[in-house]
């Protein structure tokens, strides 16, 4: 064989190794891209709420899931259609491993969001949202919990009042800690990206 032709077959080898160890020296970590919470991660303050069959929901025992955490109701004219359709959307993206994450919806608005309604409501978009109310006074240190704002808004619509409320979504990982959260309209990519390190 020709000298010259084994060198530059052998230099060439070379580069790319050189090269492939560059990447993997170099290259970026996946890494988060909702907001984090600082470690030691806190933990996420217990709630107990009757869902629609009559049964009791403990956030606890969504333990082993990560759970998607979102304050809303049913006669929001935006945000709150906007957010489960992404995070419904997530879901999709990320095929079978769906089935270790848990969407919750949680009232802002018990005056008109009966436990019915608010499932009725998010099962449009996936069958295995959950939804939940109840009343004003248990509903009031959920909120408290959770750093939710809101704020009833008198309006001349059809609809009536909307009320203005903290439009975050939370996730909490499956040791129950608050791990990360998304503003309205962060990118599902985003959700997905965050979703698929937390499940390997």
């Amino acid at each position: 064989m020709d000298k010259r032709i084994l060198w530059v077959g052998l230099s060439s080898l070379a580069v790319v190794a050189i090269a492939a160890l560059l990447t993997l020296l170099f290259e970026k970590p996946a890494s988060f891209r909702g907001t984090a919470y600082g470690e030691p991660y806190p933990p996420a303050p217990e709630f107990e709420l009757t869902h629609a069959s009559g049964e009791s929901f403990r956030l606890s025992d969504e333990r082993d899931k990560i759970v998607l955490l979102f304050f809303g109701y049913t006669s929001c004219p935006d945000v709150c259609p906007t957010t489960l359709a992404e995070l419904n959307a997530a879901l999709y993206e990320i095929g079978e491993k769906a089935d270790s994450v848990q969407v919750v919806l949680v009232s802002v608005d018990p005056e008109r969001d009966s436990p019915q309604k608010i499932q009725e409501y998010v099962a449009r978009f996936n069958p295995s949202f959950i939804g939940l109310s109840g009343s004003q006074e248990e509903l009031e240190k959920i909120w408290q919990a959770y750093g939710v704002f809101r704020e009833i808004v008198e309006g001349d619509s059809a609809m009536g009042y909307i009320v203005n409320h903290t439009a975050r979504t939370t996730l909490i990982d499956t040791t129950g800690s608050l791990r990360l959260s998304y503003g309205f309209e962060t990118p599902v990519e985003d959700i997905v990206n965050d979703l698929e390190l937390l499940l390997k």
